[in-house]
């Protein structure tokens, strides 16, 4: 986590920098700061510190991480990441019901309409695809 934190700090600084040229540049090009983008680029600061401290909170409740080790070798990182069905087709049409629905604010919301029953049936799909056929628990 040290390493997230440094690089979190570091986008900080950078924001902050980016930020007040910014604000000058907008103030020379036009005569006045451009609120809208400053306060964007602030609130990237505010975002950078606030996770950085999040993680620093979390790291000192926490044990030490094996990314944290300096001898560390990459075994002591595996474990357990989940369950994913290898053959299950329906992240596929999740993907692309979602993928149609967000064509849709460049399209038109005639095709949200169309998305959003396709969307449906893939989530109900996935979440029981364990409670029928062949692969019931």
């Amino acid at each position: 986590m040290r390493s997230n934190i440094v690089i979190l700090l570091v986008m900080a600084a950078y924001f902050t920098v980016a930020d007040i040229a910014y604000a000058i540049w907008t103030y020379i090009d036009t005569g006045a700061v451009e609120p809208i983008g400053t306060a964007a680029i602030g609130l990237l600061v505010v975002l950078s510190i606030f996770i950085a401290f999040y993680l620093f909170s979390g790291m000192r409740r926490s044990a030490t991480l094996p990314e944290d080790n300096l001898d560390g070798e990459i075994e002591e990182g595996a474990g357990e990441v989940g369950f994913f069905s290898p053959w299950s087709w329906w992240p596929l049409f999740l993907g692309a019901s979602s993928g149609l629905a967000f064509a849709a604010l460049a399209v038109g919301w005639w095709l949200f309409f169309i998305a959003v029953p396709f969307a449906v049936v893939a989530v109900v799909g996935f979440v029981f695809e364990y409670d029928r056929f062949a692969h019931a628990h």
